[in-house]
């Protein structure tokens, strides 16, 4: 006998579900979507990266799609367009709390801050924030190199410039109240910061005998009060003082013309140029003022001088010790293989240092631009107008005779200030 045939199930009529398309009353076509209108900055900041992405004759037109508007949206994220405001910082959009594609907050700008501090102020490694911050190592770094290049743009002009006027007065008040140095500005030296994640070819280029490991050599005049008011940095370790001086831009005022007047008188005679202290290896030249070698030992105002001088000048050398103790970044190795990086940490740093100086009560007066300051010299047909009197300025910066009087005259007067207290006493 047959089997009966098995009934098929029947299946079951799903229900179209209602069309998501939305008419009007009457049946008209359905309404449209409004556009997104995107301001003009960034409608231009996005075609920038548009060109910015297709420039490379190699891979600008030979890379996947994916790979291309990556390349856009880091442009757009990192950037502001040329037309933004000025003084703006370009990354402040990169501290703030944004969305992704899923719609999931960010970090917010306190984890970023956070972490970008702990690493100079502690000299953290970048994954010591994982578990503290909620933060990832490579973002972690991210957020130290934003936060300096950020902190330098913002507050560079400000804590990094020049002293004008009101701060040249200032400082000459302040030396010779302190250490009796009529005329003087500061202390000049230089401090190297060891490099290990330095390219291997530049090995032998940014290492010197004395210290054994490649570093990147500092420049610094600080005063008495620790403000740092100049400071050069990202010169090969293999150089010594002398190098880096001729490299510096220390004096480019003095020569340009443009430094502000520092007039002073010092046992009876007169000088127009401040003066910062220096150790021996540093040319004799009118801006600076060294100690005697080798002073006899009958004579007792050369001795006096040299002890007075040698402890005058540790200020730069206490600017440094301040500055290492309260960044621990800079007191060990940079980890960084970049040096435009590794200038931009120690400029946060110095910056950030020259912040709390001020906030204790000292260091710089209020800033802006005076109308009486001198205009840089004009140019014509490719040679300055006033080049004679650059080369006037540039022998008058360099005489050693103007030195050795100067030394002389400094040294009658600490004479002279060490008898009177004397006499006073008795």
């Amino acid at each position: 006998m047959e089997s009966p045939s098995k009934a098929k199930p029947q299946k079951k009529k799903k229900n179209k579900k209602p069309s998501k398309r939305v008419t009007e009353k009457n049946d008209e076509q359905p309404t449209k979507m409004s556009r997104q209108k995107w301001p003009n900055n960034d409608e231009v900041l996005l075609a920038q990266g548009v060109i910015s992405s297709s420039v490379d004759p190699i891979i600008g037109n030979n890379q996947t799609g994916d790979a291309y508007w990556s390349e856009v949206e880091k442009y757009y994220n990192e950037s502001e367009p040329e037309i933004s405001k000025p003084g703006r910082c370009q990354h402040f959009k990169y501290f703030t709390q944004r969305y992704d594609d899923v719609g999931v907050k960010g970090l917010s700008p306190i984890q970023k801050c956070t972490s970008a501090i702990r690493q100079l102020a502690y000299g953290a490694s970048a994954d010591q924030c994982d578990e503290y911050i909620r933060i990832g190592e490579s973002t972690s770094i991210e957020c130290l190199h934003k936060f300096c290049r950020s902190v330098v743009e913002v507050f560079g002009p400000r804590y990094l410039r020049r002293p004008n006027q009101d701060d040249i007065q200032r400082l000459l008040q302040l030396h010779s109240e302190k250490h009796g140095f009529v005329g003087m500005l500061g202390s000049i030296d230089c401090m190297h910061w060891a490099w290990r994640n330095y390219p291997t070819a530049w090995k032998g280029q940014y290492t010197r005998g004395d210290h054994g490991h490649p570093t990147i050599m500092l420049e610094a005049v600080a005063s008495h009060d620790l403000w740092i008011w100049h400071a050069f940095f990202g010169v090969a370790g293999s150089n010594n003082d002398i190098n880096v001086l001729n490299q510096s831009p220390v004096f480019n005022q003095l020569l340009e013309g443009n430094a502000p007047q520092c007039n002073f008188i010092v046992n009876g005679n007169e000088y127009t140029q401040g003066y910062s202290l220096a150790d021996g290896i540093y040319p004799e030249w009118s801006t600076l003022v060294k100690s005697f070698v080798y002073p006899p030992n009958n004579n007792l105002k050369m001795q006096y001088f040299k002890r007075r001088q040698e402890s005058c000048r540790k200020d730069v050398e206490r600017a440094f010790g301040v500055l290492q103790s309260r960044w621990a970044i800079i007191r060990g190795p940079g980890r960084s293989t970049s040096i435009p990086v590794l200038g931009d940490i120690m400029h946060a740093c110095i910056i950030l240092h020259s912040m709390i100086v001020e906030d204790e009560g000292h260091m710089i007066t209020d800033w802006s631009r005076e109308e009486h300051e001198p205009e840089p010299p004009s140019y014509n047909g490719g040679a300055p107008t006033e080049f004679a009197h650059y080369l006037q300025r540039f022998r008058s910066l360099r005489s050693k005779y103007t030195h050795i009087a100067l030394r002389n005259n400094l040294m009658e007067h600490l004479w002279d200030l060490k008898q009177a207290n004397v006499a006073n006493e008795e």
